[in-house]
């Protein structure tokens, strides 16, 4: 999909350079982009890609600050002048067209200094089907002095007609931490939907229960790990500190509890998305993977579900995170979303 793309932005004789489709590292992709820039042959537009934790976010602040005179170490947290941004805002968690509009206004602004105007599309392949749509004039024809940034984590999910139009960028995974033991437990339940005998709905309660019993163990773990913390704090302090400090102590574990256990949580819904994605990649034909262990049963499910399914499982998943990141009541969200998700 990524030499398809660069072929065809070659075929149309703007005299971009390749860009092969091997993966950089954030400081080596800049480098590279770098370069381009001193030389005048940066591209309209960049699809810079790579899993979560890669660097996408710091190498479109990194080249917006070189082409725009910036030197602001995140653009997306204090937007500079002539750097614009769009990413999900909506309760949907997409990318409305709007958005894009309002976004291909400021770029059609004459810029005061001289210098390129930067548009950074966070979350791209959250773009709603009428704001990719709405994009394509301006990537086909970009306003002069423009730099068009598309930031995707799953670029698989983007239409051809958006792929064609941009120069991939794929950015290597940041060295991961080893996954925990319920984070592996997870991937085994989740290879056990890979069965002629997976249908129906109780399959997807087993998985959402097997879901909370992990939820239960993270949160019994840290419970005793900070409860035997606490225990050595005051039997440490008790005889040479008042009554009020240990209680504050207190209420710190039972936030630290809480803090560690959402942390915990999240990376387990981030094995759901990770163990989707490989679905879909192998549903397009994609060859690379997140969760190898799992290769044979996300190509079984990747060959069986069609692309539109796959998306939208991958959506009320979206949905849930949200809805936990808002503490809709857990066990509610979960068992609804993994009812839609995980029901074949």
């Amino acid at each position: 999909m990524f030499f398809r793309a660069v072929g065809a932005a070659e075929k149309r004789g703007r005299g971009f350079h390749l860009v092969k489709s091997m993966a950089f590292t954030r400081a080596g992709a800049l480098e590279y982009l770098s370069r381009a820039y001193e030389r005048g042959r940066l591209a309209h537009a960049y699809l810079i890609s790579g899993p979560p934790g890669s660097g996408k976010r710091g190498l479109a602040s990194d080249l917006s600050n070189l082409v725009s005179g910036a030197s602001t170490p995140d653009v997306f947290a204090s937007q500079p002048p002539g750097v614009y941004l769009a990413e999900p805002e909506s309760k949907s968690r997409r990318i409305v067209i709007d958005q894009v509009r309002a976004l291909e206004h400021a770029l059609h602004m004459r810029s005061t200094d001289g210098r390129k105007k930067v548009a950074i599309v966070a979350e791209a392949d959250r773009l709603q089907p009428q704001a990719a749509n709405a994009f394509l004039k301006t990537l086909e024809e970009p306003p002069n002095d423009s730099l068009l940034l598309l930031l995707s984590s799953m670029p698989e999910v983007l239409p051809d007609t958006v792929l064609s139009r941009c120069i991939p960028v794929s950015l290597a995974a940041a060295e991961k931490a080893e996954p925990s033991a319920e984070e592996e437990e997870l991937v085994e339940l989740l290879g056990a939907l890979a069965t002629p005998a997976a249908k129906g709905v109780q399959p997807a309660y087993r998985l959402a229960r097997g879901f909370h019993r992990l939820l239960a163990q993270v949160r019994g773990t840290i419970q005793e790990e900070n409860a035997a913390a606490l225990k050595r704090e005051e039997a440490r302090y008790k005889n040479t500190t008042d009554g009020a400090w240990l209680d504050e102590r207190e209420d710190y574990f039972k936030a630290l509890t809480e803090s560690q256990y959402v942390r915990q949580r999240s990376r387990l819904v981030e094995t759901l998305f990770l163990w989707w994605s490989d679905v879909l990649r192998s549903n397009t034909k994609v060859a690379r993977r997140e969760l190898p262990s799992a290769s044979d049963q996300t190509h079984i499910l990747g060959q069986h579900l069609s692309t539109s399914e796959i998306l939208r499982r991958i959506r009320r998943l979206e949905e849930m995170r949200d809805h936990l990141g808002r503490n809709i009541q857990e066990a509610l969200a979960i068992e609804v979303a993994f009812l839609n998700v995980f029901t074949f």
